[in-house]
């Protein structure tokens, strides 16, 4: 399996104060994540518009915001 496949991905937007939240949550519990701005997809922002930030496992389940460090721990496995 590649590095890339045990990433997770962290949808948000510039600017976003929870976005920002959401990253620190992530950071802190020391997930490989990559960020992805839906802002620069027409699809993506219609789809995560109104629920950034979103984190999505390798397998596609998202996470929706809000969520605690115990709820990204429960989701990751971590």
């Amino acid at each position: 399996m590649s590095e890339s496949a045990t990433l997770y991905l962290l949808f948000h937007t510039q600017g976003c104060h929870l976005c920002e939240l959401a990253q620190a949550l992530v950071q802190d519990a020391a997930i490989a994540f990559s960020r992805r701005d839906i802002c620069d997809d027409d699809t993506l922002a219609e789809r995560y518009g109104t629920r950034i930030p979103v984190l999505m496992a390798p397998d596609g389940r998202e996470l929706n915001w809000p969520f605690d460090a115990k709820q990204l721990k429960e989701f990751t496995g971590a």
